[in-house]
């Protein structure tokens, strides 16, 4: 009895996307989107040109990619700090330590934040990117007025706090880091500049609550 030979399967994938997305995400990151050539992004993750555009379409494409592969990765780490049992000084500490790791590699240059540094950068004249920046923002601003509402209910802020007026500043207490690292500012003033701005956002909670 002849066996009939089962269907061929497709061809196996021989790349690996988030790593490929990294690699890409790194290179914009170091020389921005237009001086960031296809040769280049081949280059960096090993893969022929008809390998990318198989694989992520044209390199704006890519590059939305590589910003929205940015934003699970940070936004994942941030969602898992604040859900973590702590009080909020070290919550919003944990979360400044943590981005500022990022925006001082031990390996490289400081470089800020990705969608700070090189996202807004093309946002003005490119839908897809400021859609992505846009949400990222978004998502980060929700997720430290949260930690302020349960501040609110575990009594460590009074009752009528502005929560999304906290969120807000210390929002932008993340930019803040990220411009100042890419311009050369040291982490350590950095960080003592963030260490200062949580006791400004925790004093400015209770004042607005006293009004």
């Amino acid at each position: 009895m002849v066996q009939k030979r089962s269907a061929r399967r497709g061809r196996p994938r021989t790349y690996d996307p988030d790593r490929a997305l990294r690699e890409a995400r790194d290179l914009f990151w170091s020389r921005g989107f237009a001086a960031t050539s296809l040769d280049d992004l081949s280059a960096a993750t090993r893969m022929n040109r008809p390998s990318l555009y198989g694989a992520f379409g044209d390199k704006r494409a890519l590059y939305h990619a590589a910003m929205a592969h940015y934003r699970r990765d940070v936004g994942a780490e941030l969602t898992r700090i604040v859900a973590e049992e702590a009080p909020l000084r070290e919550t919003l500490m944990r979360i400044y330590r943590y981005v500022l790791d990022i925006y001082f590699p031990e390996d490289g240059q400081p470089r800020g934040c990705f969608i700070v540094s090189i996202g807004v950068a093309e946002a003005q004249d490119d839908a897809d990117a400021r859609r992505i920046a846009a949400g990222a923002f978004e998502a980060f601003d929700g997720l430290f007025e949260k930690r302020f509402r349960d501040a609110v209910r575990t009594g460590e802020l009074p009752g009528g706090t502005d929560c999304a007026t906290l969120a807000g500043i210390a929002s932008s207490i993340v930019h803040f880091l990220s411009v100042r690292s890419r311009i050369g500012e040291s982490r350590d003033t950095l960080y003592a500049f963030a260490q200062s701005a949580v006791d400004m956002i925790l004093a400015t909670g209770q004042a607005r609550a006293g009004k």
